[in-house]
């Protein structure tokens, strides 16, 4: 398995990639940002070891740059900012774990190994649907690049769907993963709340990419034209 080593300061570098090569990988390093998404851009690694902090370019910057280009390398950043924003933020841009230094070894190379595991499937940063556009990151929608002001539920639901697009999800599923697992009140709530969002994120715009599926849930698919609102 080939990695590269994306950290600027030497003693560091150097150590990972012994102990990494003594694990059985091929590693090469780069010492700076810039070096390190063109490495990753053209090198068809298995998986990235990515430090934040880096001269010439972030390593914030360069996990957004490879997600942007639908490069989606499994990155493990590590940092010495161990506050859980700057951990979300890492993970928000497109970055599969996060490793706060001082670290065990240990524990690097058993997540890098998971994250090899997993493969590269695609985890885009910035989720969409035709013109429909959600950013978990700056919390932000946006429809034919309109933005839609939704409330935190409406969020939330808009989110939960768009990452199963195109799939059937019951009401229990949606009441399970955005409300709470425990919830106990009327399941017709998330009929309450496609209503809203249908209202928000579908009418004004002559869309009709919210689908009820009788019996079974709602199924949100990719909608940049068609039938108008009033056609449903």
């Amino acid at each position: 398995m080939r990695v590269l080593v994306v950290e600027d300061e030497a003693r560091m570098a150097q150590a990972l990639q012994r102990g990494l090569r003594a694990e059985g990988f091929a590693v090469d390093v780069a010492g700076d940002g810039e070096t390190g998404l063109h490495l990753a851009r053209e090198g068809g690694y298995d998986a990235v070891v990515l430090d934040v902090m880096l001269p010439r370019l972030s390593g914030y910057r360069v996990c957004q740059a490879l997600r942007a280009e639908d490069n989606w390398v499994p990155v493990l950043m590590l940092s010495a900012k161990d506050g859980e924003y700057d951990q979300a933020d890492g993970l928000d841009i497109g970055a599969d774990d996060y490793l706060t230094k001082p670290f065990s070894f240990v524990v690097l190379v058993a997540r890098l190994r998971a994250l090899l595991r997993r493969g590269a499937p695609e985890r885009p940063a910035v989720l969409a649907a035709g013109d429909l556009v959600l950013d978990p990151a700056r919390r932000t929608v946006t429809r034919a690049g309109t933005e839609v002001a939704l409330t935190p539920r409406e969020f939330g639901l808009l989110e939960f769907l768009l990452r199963r697009r195109g799939e059937v999800v019951s009401k229990s599923e949606i009441l399970a993963h955005v409300w709470d697992a425990y919830y106990d009140g009327d399941p017709n709530v998330v009929e309450v709340y496609v209503g809203y969002l249908r209202r928000k994120v579908d009418a004004p715009f002559g869309r009709r990419s919210l689908e009820t599926v009788r019996g079974a849930g709602y199924r949100l698919v990719p909608d940049d034209g068609g039938e108008p609102e009033a056609a449903r």
